[in-house]
């Protein structure tokens, strides 16, 4: 189950998604904009709640919030995502970068878009140029106050999970994405930006392939931050 962030889609994950479908591997892509966390981690509960067996539970940027809070899994991944304790929320643990801040348009209604030049530069600068403007077009505006929303439970205290901090992400800063790794069961490092599910998806449909298939382990050229 992937579990997308502020702003972002379901669609964003079809480099990542396609692939694993096409070996046989169910993958779920729960769409968010509830209007709150606790409403878009009821709806990723019930996602879990319908599945015959606990899934892997992905989580990028804001989608680590909503992990944090659901049941069930077997596994969580943590992409360059908050990983709130007691009492915090993704705003409190640092919330956006100065750089994503300034992307940012009011809209009339209290919700907010991102500009599409600057968000093409802090989500998707290390893309090509074609893939951020894909990825950038599939944006959609974000409901005020998801961010300081704080978790009821926090299932990594009770659940394996592993890190990847992306070593050259513009939203979150990889010196916090390494102090919420310390919470973590692993920690594995990219030298990616903050989307590596639209740059580098093979990055990710290895990792998830490893997790899930008990001695599968692609050797992979060292990547540092």
């Amino acid at each position: 189950m992937l579990v997308h962030g502020l702003y972002h889609r379901p669609e964003h994950f079809a480099g990542v998604a396609e692939p694993l479908r096409a070996e046989g591997i169910d993958v779920l892509v729960p769409e968010l904009h509830r209007g709150s966390l606790p409403a878009d981690t009821a709806a990723v509960q019930a996602a879990v709640d319908s599945l015959a067996e606990p899934p892997l539970m992905l989580g990028h940027s804001y989608g680590g919030s909503v992990i944090t809070g659901v049941r069930g899994a077997r596994h969580l991944v943590y992409l360059t995502a908050f990983v709130p304790d007691t009492g915090e929320s993704a705003a409190a643990l640092g919330g956006a970068s100065p750089r994503l801040q300034d992307a940012i348009d009011p809209e009339p209604d209290g919700s907010t878009s991102l500009r599409p030049d600057r968000a093409a530069d802090v989500l998707y600068h290390d893309c090509s140029g074609p893939v951020a403007a894909w990825a950038v077009g599939l944006l959609r505006p974000q409901a005020p106050g998801c961010g300081r929303g704080v978790p009821t439970r926090h299932s990594w205290k009770d659940t394996p999970s592993t890190y990847v901090v992306c070593g050259q992400d513009r939203v979150i800063a990889p010196a916090l994405q390494r102090r919420m790794a310390s919470r973590c069961t692993e920690v594995r490092e990219w030298r990616t930006g903050h989307s590596p599910f639209v740059g580098q998806p093979g990055l990710l449909v290895e990792l998830l392939r490893e997790l899930l298939v008990p001695g599968h382990r692609q050797k992979l050229p060292s990547r540092g931050p």
